[in-house]
């Protein structure tokens, strides 16, 4: 696993200094922006799994830099770093969509734990999404939100209705289904065009199957229909 990314936001050179050399020495890598500006350039440049981010500098301060960030879209864990303790400051930021409110003077090692945990669980929840997007059977992949098709991480460039196929095989592997049922839920039509489909099957054998004449995945059950055989 990569080494976690850290922007720390600070327009206090000392801070941004301590703040590096804990968390690099935690094996972390660690860049640095002294004012909203410019660390709105890098966020939308480059990814980090987490921002340290001071509330009070002038210009952009660190409300807007969360609002920005959050209006692209961006949802890497943000922790206010602020002089300012009040309850209600902190319910603001909280409010607002940090992530968690560390108030100065702070404690360095109580910090870079809270880093630490916010990562962890940042990453568990981007692993968490990747494999809910992602259908994997056997050697076979299908990724939906690229809709694209893999086997042995090879991608296999497939037509959009081989795509359709493909995904409701590989949603349903190892169930039989007939011509009719794959018309009606691939073509979404109750007239049934036989031909259309044994035209189908017969690609899609050829560009997925080792020997298309004596298929392994795409079975033909006689009388019946088709099965997606493969090893969940």
């Amino acid at each position: 696993m990569s080494k976690p990314r850290v922007l720390v936001v600070d327009d206090e050179n000392a801070i941004r200094k301590l703040i590096k050399t804990v968390l690099e020495a935690d094996g972390m890598v660690v860049l640095q922006a002294e004012n909203g500006m410019e660390a709105m350039r890098m966020i939308s440049e480059e990814p980090f799994d987490l921002v340290l981010l001071d509330i009070m500098m002038e210009n952009v301060d660190g409300y807007d830099v969360l609002g920005q960030t959050r209006n692209m879209g961006i949802h890497t864990p943000i922790i206010f770093l602020s002089g300012k303790k009040e309850d209600t400051d902190q319910i603001i930021g909280l409010g607002l969509g940090a992530d968690a409110y560390v108030t100065k003077p702070f404690s360095p090692p109580v910090l870079c734990a809270q880093v630490k945990n916010q990562i962890k669980r940042y990453r568990q929840l981007q692993e968490s999404t990747q494999q809910a997007s992602r259908i994997a059977l056997g050697p076979f992949l299908f990724n939906h939100h690229t809709y694209t098709f893999q086997k042995n991480n090879q991608e296999i460039a497939l037509s959009s209705k081989e795509l359709q196929l493909m995904k409701f095989f590989m949603e349903h592997p190892n169930q039989v289904f007939s011509k009719e049922q794959l018309y009606q839920n691939i073509w979404k039509d109750t007239v049934v065009d036989n031909n259309t489909i044994m035209v189908y099957i017969r690609h899609l054998r050829t560009k997925i199957e080792e020997n298309p004449t004596n298929p392994k995945y795409i079975k033909t059950v006689w009388g019946i229909g088709y099965r997606f055989s493969v090893e969940r």
